[in-house]
């Protein structure tokens, strides 16, 4: 079987398999969580400088920023 990947965008791309979450960057609970990841190593910048809309939460805990919007790359998901 062959893996299977998320496109996150300008080229950028996750292993579907190993996403837990995908959710807006407006909340402060997520703006948090984006600092924390930042702090330890673990974030992922794939905005290519544009403006986070997105952080997708990995099951190895780091976080991937991304600048397409939540319900595209939901359904991007959902059709791999």
């Amino acid at each position: 079987m062959q893996p299977q990947w998320l496109n996150v965008g300008y080229d950028n791309v996750v292993m579907a398999s190993r996403v837990v979450a995908i959710v807006s960057s407006e909340s402060a609970p997520i703006k948090q969580l984006k600092e924390t990841a930042r702090k330890e190593a673990r974030l992922i910048d794939a905005t290519h400088g544009r403006r986070t809309r997105t952080l997708v939460i990995t099951d190895s805990n780091h976080v991937v920023l991304s600048s397409i919007q939540p319900p595209t790359l939901a359904s991007r998901l959902t059709d791999s």
